[in-house]
């Protein structure tokens, strides 16, 4: 730990002055801002080997620390409260989304774990979704920050584009709502969609978005048990957890939000500390980008992204419009 002090330190720093930022630009991803600080000092100056330990303790514990307190932002009680039919519409937003994006992702002759990232992140909860598939899969540092700034960046469109569609279709409040939390990519993109939706939508949206992250905990079990099925080396083979530590993290923060034992004012800096934590790792990551490696992954990703903004979009109007 004593080699991590001053990567963490800088971090720390990065982290303070990214929520300071956030604090007066309520709409823009903190996730984002840290990856492009982290990207341009990278590229700008030579960071000393003595922050490497540090960044790296951020990129991956950090992390997995961050995806384990989304959880906390979860009841099942809520997401039960759905009903049948529209949690089966979010599942499939979710199954339908990653697959359609993988399919889409292989004929753009995109690598497995690019379209991987980029289909989980666009599926499922945004940048914590890539950066935890990225966990379990070890995508390369290029292919996770692309993932992330796509996801920022259509997720960010949609915020404008899903109210006025919806007022075009003369949707109700509560199907609006659900088609926003089925589409929209980040938990806090589909806050501000169904603040501008109005009425119920903002808390149909939500607890639909909520839904969509719980599956997460589910689809990496899955590649946790794929990655330890195609690994042939039965040692290599056993460092690869069928069901990740921080994922099971995650379920037991979940169940305790259920429980309402938490009081009102702790939810809010753990919510805090969530983001924060999330900042410091997309910050860490940022700074193994390199604007040579950016250039070599080229405009299929942009490609793709498109393609999975409308194709999960799709799914999640059809889904909620069906359900009403």
């Amino acid at each position: 730990m004593a080699e991590c002090w001053p990567g963490l330190a800088l971090t720390a720093v990065v982290v303070a002055f990214v929520l300071l930022i956030c604090r007066w630009l309520p709409t823009v991803s903190p996730l984002l801002i840290a990856i492009v600080i982290g990207a341009v000092m990278a590229n700008v100056v030579t960071l000393p080997p003595r922050l490497k330990p540090g960044l790296q303790f951020s990129s991956k514990r950090l992390l997995r620390v961050g995806v384990a307190l989304l959880g906390m932002q979860l009841t099942f009680s809520d997401i039960l409260g759905l009903g049948p039919a529209a949690i089966t519409v979010v599942v499939m937003i979710v199954a339908l989304g990653i697959g359609g994006t993988m399919l889409m992702g292989r004929m753009l002759g995109l690598s497995w774990t690019q379209r991987l990232l980029i289909a989980c992140g666009f599926s499922i909860c945004g940048a914590a979704a890539a950066a935890a598939v990225d966990g379990v899969v070890d995508a390369e540092d290029e292919e996770l920050v692309t993932a992330i700034a796509l996801v920022v960046v259509f997720g960010t469109i949609l915020i404008g584009v899903i109210p006025l569609l919806s007022h075009v279709m003369g949707l109700s409040d509560e199907t609006a709502g659900m088609w926003a939390g089925g589409a929209v990519h980040e938990v806090a993109q589909v806050v501000a969609t169904g603040g501008a939706l109005g009425g119920a939508a903002l808390t149909v949206a939500v607890i639909v978005k909520l839904a969509r992250v719980v599956l997460l905990a589910p689809v990496l079990a899955v590649l946790g048990w794929r990655a330890r099925r195609r690994d042939r080396d039965r040692a290599s083979a056993r460092t690869v957890p069928l069901v990740p530590l921080f994922v099971v993290a995650f379920l037991l923060c979940a169940a305790v939000r259920t429980t309402g034992i938490l009081p009102a004012g702790v939810l809010g800096p753990i919510k805090l500390a969530q983001t924060a934590l999330l900042t410091a790792a997309m910050f860490a990551l940022g700074t193994g980008v390199h604007i040579a490696a950016l250039r070599r992954v080229g405009p299929r990703p942009l490609v793709l992204a498109t393609l999975s903004t409308v194709w999960v979009s799709s799914i999640a109007l059809v889904g909620a419009v069906l359900t009403q």
